[in-house]
């Protein structure tokens, strides 16, 4: 895991598909405890709204 405290727009709230990379999940952690928040997106995420040009 890694835990960034702050990132500026390369956090959550900025975060965008540019050349195609996915957005990271989020993880909120207190007291030694993890919860998952928000899942990382994956490849059929990204290419879900894509058409075919045959």
């Amino acid at each position: 895991m890694l835990a960034v405290k702050s990132c500026g727009a390369y956090g959550y709230s900025m975060a965008s598909n540019y050349n195609r990379n996915p957005i990271p999940a989020v993880v909120f952690a207190e007291n030694g405890q993890a919860k998952l928040v928000v899942r990382r997106q994956s490849y059929a995420d990204l290419t879900q709204n894509d058409l075919s040009y045959d």
